[in-house]
């Protein structure tokens, strides 16, 4: 179905009632926050990247006194630590660290609410362990496929070949060959004046490419300086390593999850993740509601996008509360 809504405005300004650093060993230290009704409905925010890390705003996507919000920031991403960390951050391993902060909260079944790679991560999670989750809200959908990552590096230039042209410029004309290897090769050097140009050149093409609207006057990153290092990092290891997914395993196993109620919400123009993924799981998923935005690229925070999520939060109030 497509959305056809009045503008929504986010829920008001929220401080957690209860935060910390929760050890998940090896040297990973994660950063976790809850707010709005400790008493409410738990809903686990997986945000997105991986490595972009969360903010206040993804607070108030959902109505405080119903929902027991609960907000990390994954390894290596923003407060965990250590930041910008690759070793022990993988796929699983993120799976695990939300099972272990579900158990640390006394937390028995949550919904789960994901975009971008955080779509990925939250089937993953709800396809381990199906019966901890109590449904789904999914935006951007992403699969992890290598046809999605190939169309990140390559194939968006089909539709801003502006953002891409600066992309690859970024690197010497011998190394534009292979965009993923220079970037690569840069982005996990131990030297910040070799890492943070990278950085910020990856997180300024994301970023370009993720609105409907794009400014491409507007040069400046959504995360500047070292603050930007975490997400385009740990993508590059995530891209490195297939996301470490099997290409075809969330949809192979959706089966695991297609009982629980779900929203998918998708922006109709969205580049970074294009719609024909969100397409192919909602085929395979009769049971969840299928939103598309129709003026509306990737980011959470487009006004139909956020509408939409934010209406699907409510809705989902009745078949949860």
């Amino acid at each position: 179905m497509d959305a056809h809504t009045d503008q929504q405005t986010l829920f008001p300004k929220i401080e957690p009632f209860g935060e910390g650093m929760l050890s998940l060993g090896g040297g990973h230290e994660m950063y976790w926050e809850q707010s709005g009704n400790p008493d409410g409905v738990p809903m686990v925010f997986l945000h997105g990247g991986p490595g972009a890390g969360a903010n206040a705003a993804h607070r108030r996507f959902f109505d405080p006194e119903f929902y027991r919000i609960v907000v990390f920031d994954q390894r290596g991403a923003r407060r965990s630590k250590p930041y910008a960390g690759l070793e022990d951050n993988t796929t699983q391993h993120l799976i695990e660290d939300i099972e272990t902060l579900r158990q640390h909260l006394g937390i028995d079944r949550w919904m789960v609410f994901g975009g971008s790679w955080g779509s990925t991560l939250a089937l993953a999670y709800g396809i381990e362990h199906p019966d901890r989750c109590a449904g789904f809200v999914l935006r951007g959908i992403f699969l992890g496929s290598a046809a999605e990552l190939d169309w990140f590096l390559n194939g968006i230039r089909t539709v801003f070949p502006e953002a891409w042209r600066v992309f690859s410029e970024f690197l010497p004309e011998d190394e534009r060959g292979d965009l993923f290897d220079g970037y690569y090769r840069r982005l996990t050097d131990p030297d910040p004046e070799i890492h943070l140009p990278a950085a910020e050149a990856w997180n300024r093409y994301e970023t370009s490419c993720s609105v409907h609207r794009p400014n491409f006057e507007d040069r400046a990153t959504s995360s500047g300086g070292s603050q930007s290092l975490a997400l385009a990092r740990i993508e590059a290891h995530y891209f490195k390593n297939g996301m470490f997914l099997d290409d075809d395993y969330l949809l192979e196993n959706i089966a695991k999850v297609q009982d629980l109620p779900a929203v998918i919400v998708q922006g109709r123009y969205d580049m970074i993740c294009p719609i024909v993924t969100a397409d192919k799981l909602a085929t395979l998923w009769p049971g969840a509601e299928y939103v598309i935005v129709p003026d509306a690229g990737h980011s959470a925070m487009e006004p139909g996008i956020r509408t939409a999520l934010i209406q699907a939060t409510e809705r989902l109030k009745a078949r949860i509360g």
